[in-house]
């Protein structure tokens, strides 16, 4: 017996949509992930023999494995019964709160993405905005730090293009996994970043659960050897100083260290600075608690409006990058030498005590990173012209200038990166920059800070100030 069923088109379509579905989730996906597996696999054998810092285990573990050790971590668990018990509501109600707070929170670090995919993307972003150098590195230092150690890099936050720059001439060295503020969670380019190993952090949360949640998993992740990198500032610079750090996330690192265990946990500092940081006048604004903020199209008018006079100076043959990005990698700092060398021991302190020692290795450590920070040619040439605004210099007396400035800060034992080993070049560099962007005009041979750019000027000052302070 046959008869004509009559379904609707829009159910017919559905219906064809999930068979399609079952067919890639069944038949594709599986052996998609196997060939990305693969891929990843042999990137691993391949680089491994090059890495000082070698790619643990605990990050080559599937994503939802470590999701559900989250979940089920002792202290996540009892954060959540007293999580549900202070708001009288059912426990399966915090766990999924918990759930959902660790799938926002765990990477799925992938090597074939880090090392082919991201390093590739890296290197040819980084290299064409900018002419990136390493200046110093401690390498007798790094390369003393023992295989098992948990590497913890931290470093100075002044553009969001620190994490591709950092991650870039890091590569050689190791993976590093970043804790990546909210902004980045957009479809698609959120999937790339915990690819990459960066895990997502809500800054300045107040909910007690979540901050238990990040806390157990970057206390796991340096349990297990994962190497990291921390901006202790929280945010990006809005004056080009030094913000006043934070030790939370820190903390949460050093809450799993004994001394007496099998992994020593090495910080090892970090300096960044640019001729130009992308978002200057940006972060300006957002200091300026009276400015009007643009609004998104605003934004992305700006946005455009500067790739395409950029591509305008390119046309011209008058484009010269955006200066020099440079990074100085320190001495490490062993927290068991550390610990030691205080006659302390973190487990066993009190909670003031240990926020204490906490804050203590903290500003030791941001002092190590403001002393890595490069002094570049803009800072220089904008250090120089702020010191008398009104007065108009000729080259010659901006080099004279400079000059002096250079021997007080190489007496005050500052990471000086001189291009092409030639202060000449340098300062002239600086100064075709701040003429280029209009920061500086010139008559008949002299150069004065434009009055409106002073702000402007002196955040690129600002980033070497501290270099200059007494003592």
């Amino acid at each position: 017996m046959s008869a004509t069923i009559t379904v609707p088109l829009w159910l017919a379509v559905a219906i064809g949509l999930l068979a399609v579905w079952a067919l890639v989730d069944r038949l594709l996906m599986p052996s998609a992930r196997w060939f990305i597996r693969s891929r990843a696999n042999k990137v691993l054998d391949e680089v491994g023999a090059r890495l000082k810092i070698h790619v643990r285990p605990f990050q080559q573990v599937r994503r939802q494995a470590l999701i559900d050790r989250l979940v089920f971590d002792d202290k996540v668990q009892q954060a959540a019964k007293a999580f549900a018990d202070a708001r009288g509501m059912p426990r399966e109600v915090a766990l999924d709160q918990v759930q959902r707070y660790a799938r926002e929170i765990v990477p799925a670090f992938n090597a074939y993405l880090y090392f082919r995919v991201g390093y590739w993307i890296g290197k040819r972003i980084s290299q064409a905005l900018y002419r990136v150098r390493i200046g110093y590195t401690d390498d007798a230092g790094i390369n003393a730090i023992p295989e098992d150690a948990t590497v913890v890099f931290v470093m100075n936050h002044r553009s969001n293009m620190d994490y591709i720059i950092a991650s870039y001439l890091a590569a050689e060295r190791a993976a590093l996994s970043y804790a990546v503020g909210e902004w980045a969670r957009v479809w698609g380019l959120q999937q790339l970043i915990r690819s990459m190993g960066a895990y997502f952090v809500r800054r300045n949360s107040k909910d007690e659960l979540y901050r238990r949640v990040l806390e157990r998993y970057i206390a796991m992740a340096t349990e297990a050897g994962v190497t990291q990198a921390v901006y202790p500032e929280g945010g990006l610079t809005k004056d080009g100083r030094l913000r006043e750090p934070r030790f939370g996330v820190l903390d949460y690192m050093l809450r799993g260290f004994h001394t007496d265990g099998e992994r020593d946990l090495v910080f090892v500092p970090l300096g960044l600075n640019y001729d130009r940081v992308l978002e200057d006048r940006t972060q300006l604004l957002s200091a300026d608690e009276h400015a009007r903020k643009p609004g998104r199209l605003r934004a992305l008018a700006n946005t455009v409006g500067f790739v395409l006079h950029q591509l305008w100076l390119l046309l011209r043959s008058r484009w010269y990058r955006l200066g020099y990005a440079c990074v100085n990698f320190g001495t490490p700092v062993s927290v068991r030498e550390w610990t030691t060398a205080r006659g302390i021991r973190l487990e066993h302190l009190t909670k003031e005590q240990r926020q204490a020692e906490v804050a203590a290795l903290g500003r030791h450590l941001m002092e190590r990173v403001g002393r890595l920070v490069p002094v570049l040619p803009v800072p220089l040439v904008a250090a120089v012209m702020l010191r008398e605004p009104s007065r108009a210099m000729s080259e010659l007396d901006i080099k004279a200038e400079v000059g002096a400035l250079v021997r007080r800060l190489e007496a005050g034992g500052a990471r000086l990166y001189v291009p092409r080993g030639d202060w000449d070049y340098a300062v002239g560099a600086g100064l075709r920059m701040l003429k280029l962007r209009h920061l500086v005009d010139e008559s008949d041979g002299l150069y004065s800070p434009r009055p409106a750019e002073v702000p402007l000027l002196r955040y690129y000052a600002n980033s070497i100030e501290h270099l200059l302070a007494p003592g």
